[in-house]
Order: C-alpha cells, then structure tokens, then sequence
C-alpha cells in the first residue's frame, strides 16, 4: 500500500497551486499600488480625472473577452475565436441598423440586432464546443479552424471595408456614463460579477472545474462532460457578442480586424490572475485584478511617452516574471509541506 501520509488534502492541493486566494489576491495588489505610485511620480496626469475615466472606458472591452477567454481555459481548452466572434457579432449588428436606416434606425432595431448578434456569438461557440465535446478534436485547432472561417467570412461580406452610420443612441452605450462611472465599466462589473456567481456558486461552475481537472474522472463521477464543454463555448460566444456590440459602440464602425491585438492580451490576463493553463483552477477576482494591473500599465507607459510596442513587450515581460515568482512560491509549499510531515 503506498504511504499517502505526505500527500496534501484537497485544501493544500489549491494552495499548493495558487498559493492560496488571499495570497493571490495580495500579490497581485502590491503589484498595483507599486505600479499605481511608480507612474503618479512619473506622470502628474495619471491620478487625474480624465485618465482614470480614460481606463474606465477602455479597460471593459478588453474584460469582456477575457471573460469570454477564462471559462474555455478553466475547461481545459482555449477559444482563440474570441476576437473575431466579437468581430462577426457586431457586424451582425451593424447589418440589421443598415436595413432600419442606419443612423435613423430606432431603440427595436438596436434590440433586434442585439439579439441577432448575441445568437450569431452563441452559434460560432456552440458549434467549437460540439467539435470539442464530440469529435474529440483539439480546442487549440478547432477555435484556430473557427478563427479562420470567421475572419474570411468577414471579410468576404465587408470587401475588407468597414461598416459606420451608427444611431445616436448607441453613442450612450459606447461613451456615456451614470453618476461619473463609464456605462462600459457598469456592463463589464453586471457581467463579471454574474460570471463569478455562475462559476463557483452553480452546478455547471463546478461541472467546468471539474471537466478542467480530470474529463474522465468527471464523467466517471456523473457529470455530463460533454454538455458541459458545449454550453461553456456557447457562454464564451455571448460574451464576445457582447464584447462586439460593445466595440462597435465605442469605435461608431465595425470591421472584422478591430481588436486583432487583444487575443493574445486575454490570455496574459488569465495566466496573470492565476489561471491554471492546464484548466481546472482559477477565479474571477484575481483576474479582475490582473485586468486593472494591465490598463494600469498600458495607461502609464502611454502618459510616460512610452510606444504601443514597448508597452507589449513590457507586458510579456511582467508575465514571465509573474511565472518565475509563482514557481518559487510553489517550490517553498511544497519544502514546507515535506517538513510538516516528517
């Protein structure tokens, strides 16, 4: 019989992976108020008024499609689609203004094309999602085949245009704001806080966590795995039809490579907020975090003088560091847990 003594339970398995959520989540807001003081004394513009309302306005579309990102890799998979799903989405939308108007389109075509664009988002995911469950292919290569498909799709309905004459309604959505706080940053707090709430408060939240940890131990435990990657792409497909209304608010144009940079961010941000890339483990909050640390950066690079490509390159930079720091703070737990036990 094998000595299980020195194996740590379940309570010590998640610290032993993210060194614990308070200590996640303390990390990450050192990190914040060291950058936050750094670029105050470097920039007397960055505790201003118009540049945090500036981060209020930018940071909830790249958060959305973060979100829209999170829950894929918490299932052990990726949605690489995120971006151009948003894309065809608001482009769905920007096709139904055409046909009331375009600038004169009223509040029901708006509703209309929300609610078209929201099912265009849902149907790209749930198909990714039955390939995954079903077929058995790779999320990698079935969300990168998605990707494609709806880039050229795109592309071929717009001729490589753009699509603008927008009503001016949908400027209150893209730009306005309740009692000083953006309208975007409202929309992105409802969803976060709903995506928490689903995630580790439901059924299916705990289905997700656990197809991410073991698919076979899920499905020998009950859980109806395959249901379970299907409706987590189909969430992820609304989220970036909401991102894409969004960003066609915020933009007044849609066209299909709006956003192409943001992909790559999405991911930092997960792995950033302690997402486990293997699946199976991670939370909203710290992803939040991580999300702020990240405009708090781009916004204070930009203030500074500093261009879009050294801002990147920084924030590769700031991940491999993240990376190197939570190997150590792994490899100490695991000494301490090996020390408890002799």
């Amino acid at each position: 019989m094998s000595d299980t003594r020195r194996l740590p339970g379940l309570k010590g398995f998640k610290h032993l992976k993210t060194g614990g959520p308070a200590g996640e989540n303390l990390s990450l807001l050192v990190m914040l108020v060291l950058l936050v003081v750094v670029f105050a004394i470097a920039s007397p513009r960055f505790l201003t008024g118009a540049n945090l309302g500036s981060m209020g306005f930018q940071m909830p579309l790249l958060g959305l499609l973060t979100l829209a990102m999170l829950a894929p890799i918490l299932s052990g998979g990726l949605n690489l689609a995120i971006v151009y799903t948003a894309n065809i989405s608001g482009l769905t939308l920007a096709w139904t203004l055409m046909q009331f108007g375009g600038p004169e389109a009223g509040i029901p075509a708006f509703i209309l094309g929300c609610a078209l664009a929201v099912i265009v988002g849902a149907l790209a995911g749930a198909v990714m999602g039955g390939v995954v469950a079903y077929v058995g292919a790779h999320p990698i290569l079935v969300s990168l085949a998605m990707m494609i498909f709806l880039r050229g799709l795109g592309e071929f309905l717009t001729r490589g245009g753009d699509i603008s004459g927008f009503p001016d309604h949908m400027h209150t959505l893209g730009h306005g704001s309740v009692m000083g706080i953006p309208v975007p940053l409202i929309l992105f707090a409802v969803i976060a806080l709903g995506w928490h709430v689903l995630l580790r408060r439901t059924p299916h939240g705990f289905s997700v966590y656990m197809t991410g940890s073991n698919l076979k131990a899920a499905e020998y435990a009950g859980l109806n795995a395959k249901r379970t990657l299907v409706l987590i792409y189909t969430l992820s497909g609304v989220l970036c039809a909401i991102a894409g209304i969004l960003m066609a608010a915020r933009f007044s144009s849609v066209r299909v490579g709006h956003g192409e940079a943001m992909l790559l961010i999405t991911v930092l941000a997960c792995f950033l907020g302690g997402i486990d890339p293997f699946g199976g483990h991670g939370r909203v909050a710290p992803v939040i975090l991580a999300l702020v640390i990240l405009q708090v950066l781009s916004s204070g690079l930009n203030l500074v003088g500093a261009n879009q490509h050294l801002s990147t390159a920084v924030w590769g930079l700031f991940l491999i560091a993240v990376m190197v720091l939570r190997s150590g703070q792994i490899q100490r737990y695991i000494g301490l847990l090996s020390r408890k036990d002799t």
